[in-house]
């Protein structure tokens, strides 16, 4: 089937030939005629299939004809995080090259001033981070009463980033006759509650089952020792110094544990950078543009790279921390092996990961996955206890025992004297020397002087 086939104009069609586009995928195939016809969809499928091409299109064909007002935006375009806002803001001026259509990116980490001007000469699109278009909204620099077509995607991504009161919120600050694309890789419970309440008889689109990993995925995995950082990074420099490794996106769980892991990759001479979301927007831009044009060879990433970022070409995959949801493990892997070539996802399993590995089994349906094992250099491994400062990824260094001053010992000296005085005033006879009393200066009370009569 050819995209003449789904029903869009010769404009879209001259577009997508000049863009290399020629044979839409499933996803496509089954959501834009739709899309077009004016129904709500609701699309399913894994990551790297086509979606945004699947709302993008529909959306410039059916926003051709009218004229965008002062701050009330024709369309609407929801995406989780400031990368997949902006990829969906280059796609739509690689499809609409042929369209007078205007857009605004609302995203943080930019200016207010930039984004209120675009907004206050209107706009025919605008693609927003839901936390910075409520913002605006707040602000009173924008109005949602004028959308004709909304869009949410990676629903099951804001999800898992908190961002469902605001969607819920959003979608009551639109018209009920909008028309609502919805897509997601996944539908757990709370998005299908949410489809049933903000959707209209929607055409389902589903072209794979969800939380599937693509057959051109090769995956593999490695055993490190328990609570071993170092053994695992070391284990990671062998798996990514490998002759058949062009590229790659390492994951790890946590923020922390990104800078550690892309400060210790550098440290060994490899060239890799950190992106994460408290990076500001402009290194994380700058980032994904090097590592997009080969620049960079590895990106060491948080979850928030691991949905809808289009980088064609990743060979490899490494899951430096097994993750906490085994969707996840799915949406990262599936940043390799797109468009039909092959790659190769490895992840380093600890033995405290065998919840978390056996969870993701069941979501891929799998026994197990095959065991790789690495050689690591036997000078690394050094018991870490008693070569602690000899660790060439450790920040810290040994603290130097410098011999006291005179000064300083004097007064060390007379410290503990006062502190013996004091210990012996407390633990001897008679709270004192021979019987005294002391602390009440030159008068004592008779009683106190009183001997007991036994």
């Amino acid at each position: 089937m050819s995209f003449a086939e789904t029903g869009l104009e010769p404009k879209l069609l001259d577009a997508l030939s000049s863009a290399g586009y020629e044979t839409p995928t499933p996803i496509q195939i089954e959501a834009i005629p739709p899309a077009l016809e004016g129904r709500d969809v609701l699309g399913i499928a894994q990551t790297g299939t086509g979606k945004t091409a699947s709302f993008t299109l529909p959306m410039i064909q059916r926003l051709a004809k009218g004229r965008a007002k002062a701050r009330m935006p024709r369309s609407l375009v929801l995406a989780p995080t400031r990368e997949l806002a902006a990829q969906v803001s280059e796609n739509f001026e690689k499809y609409g090259v042929n369209h007078k259509l205007t857009m605004a990116l609302l995203i943080g980490g930019v200016s207010f001033g930039d984004q209120d001007a675009k907004l206050t000469r209107g706009v025919d699109v605008l693609i927003a981070t839901p936390g910075r278009l409520l913002d605006h909204f707040e602000r009173g620099k924008l109005l949602l009463t004028g959308i004709e077509v909304m869009v949410v995607d990676e629903a099951d991504r804001m999800l898992d980033m908190g961002f469902i009161p605001d969607i819920e919120r959003i979608f009551k600050l639109t018209p009920m006759t909008r028309q609502t694309l919805f897509f997601s890789a996944t539908m757990p419970p709370e998005i299908q509650r949410i489809t049933d309440q903000f959707l209209h008889n929607p055409a389902r689109v589903e072209v794979a089952k969800p939380a599937t990993t693509a057959e051109t995925i090769t995956q593999r995995i490695v055993k490190v020792p328990p609570r071993d950082d170092r053994a695992k990074r070391d284990a990671l420099r062998a798996l990514i110094g490998h002759k058949d490794v062009k590229n790659g996106i390492i994951f790890c769980n946590r923020k922390t544990t990104v800078d550690v892991v892309a400060k210790s990759l550098q440290k060994h001479g490899f060239n890799a950078r950190p992106i994460h979301g408290d990076l500001a927007q402009a290194f994380r831009t700058e980032t994904l543009d090097k590592f997009r044009s080969g620049e960079i060879q590895f990106l060491v990433a948080s979850d928030v790279a691991a949905r809808g970022l289009d980088i064609p070409d990743v060979s490899h995959v490494f899951n430096f921390d097994v993750p906490i949801h085994s969707d996840d493990y799915v949406h990262r892997i599936g940043r390799t092996g797109r468009a039909g070539k092959k790659g190769a996802a490895m992840m380093l399993v600890a033995p405290a990961d065998d919840k978390h590995y056996k969870s993701i089994l069941e979501t891929i349906g799998a026994h197990s996955i095959a065991e790789l094992s690495v050689d690591v250099d036997a000078g690394d491994n050094r018991p870490r206890k008693a070569k602690r400062y000899e660790n060439k990824d450790a920040d810290e260094k040994p603290k130097t025992i410098r011999p006291k001053s005179k000064k300083a010992a004097e007064l060390d000296t007379g410290d503990k004297d006062r502190k013996s005085e004091k210990r012996s005033r407390r633990d001897g006879d008679n709270n004192g020397r021979d019987g005294a009393v002391v602390g009440l200066g030159d008068h004592v009370p008779d009683f106190l002087m009183r001997v007991s009569a036994n």
